[in-house]
């Protein structure tokens, strides 16, 4: 995989997000989500030229300081939203808020406004973590900012989620309530992701390869996403430092 060696993780992120982005869908992030911000400008450049995102953060792609973006998913027309978390754990949930004892944390993080909202109304949800690690992949996450599974009387979007990593694609069954591998990238096997998961990712047997990022994306990621991003003031800076040159 040539090329995705070439990539640095906040580039294969965004290329590997931005196939999950649909035309003419509506597609948000919320604040600092810079890798999803640059995932659905790519797919904007590349097979979704109909899309309409929406990234808070920005200063000509937001709307209204995200209220639209809530009222969207309320209402059931948001299509995707990108979330990111500290902690998942086996059973779906998420994790933004502390690490620790809720009541005396050791570490409190901002939280996420309107993340679990977001998280049951929604279409569909695609996460993303820039490490795959123990620490983040849990048993028992500390503080449940958002729910994976909820009872049958509680209504919400019940396909499956993934969760985009530097080693692999983590599938959710809502239904099953367990998690599975999607897919391994090129260099990493499934077991190395299972013990690098603190929970069980069921069958290690059959899971595809990731398909790499082509030249095509890696170069419009560098060229056109960059100036787009520059140009529309969407974290020009990251998108600098972060886009490598074409």
């Amino acid at each position: 995989m040539t090329n995705a060696v070439a990539c640095n993780t906040a580039e294969l992120l965004a290329i590997l997000m931005s196939r999950e982005v649909r035309d003419r869908e509506i597609s948000a992030c919320g604040a600092i989500s810079m890798i999803p911000a640059s995932a659905m400008l790519l797919a904007e450049a590349t097979h979704a030229p109909n899309a309409e995102i929406i990234v808070l953060g920005s200063e000509q792609l937001s709307r209204d300081l995200g209220k639209d973006i809530h009222f969207l998913s309320q209402r059931g027309k948001l299509d995707l939203f990108f979330h990111s978390a500290i902690q998942f754990d086996a059973e779906g949930n998420f994790n933004l808020h502390v690490i620790g004892d809720p009541n005396r944390p050791d570490v409190r993080m901002p939280g996420g406004y309107g993340s679990g909202l977001m998280s049951y109304t929604a279409k569909r949800i695609l996460f993303f973590r820039t490490e795959h690690t123990r620490r983040t992949f849990v048993e028992k996450v500390d503080f449940v900012s958002g729910a994976g599974r909820t009872p049958p009387s509680i209504r919400r979007p019940q396909e499956p989620f993934l969760i985009f990593t530097p080693l692999a694609v983590l599938r959710f069954d809502r239904q099953e309530g367990r998690y599975s591998l999607a897919s391994v990238h090129e260099g990493h096997t499934p077991q190395e992701v299972q013990e690098r998961t603190g929970f069980s990712l069921g069958s290690l047997d059959g899971v595809p390869v990731t398909p790499p990022p082509t030249n095509e994306e890696i170069t419009t990621l560098r060229t056109v996403v960059k100036q787009r991003m520059i140009e529309t003031g969407t974290y020009p800076e990251w998108a600098v430092t972060e886009l490598q040159p074409a």
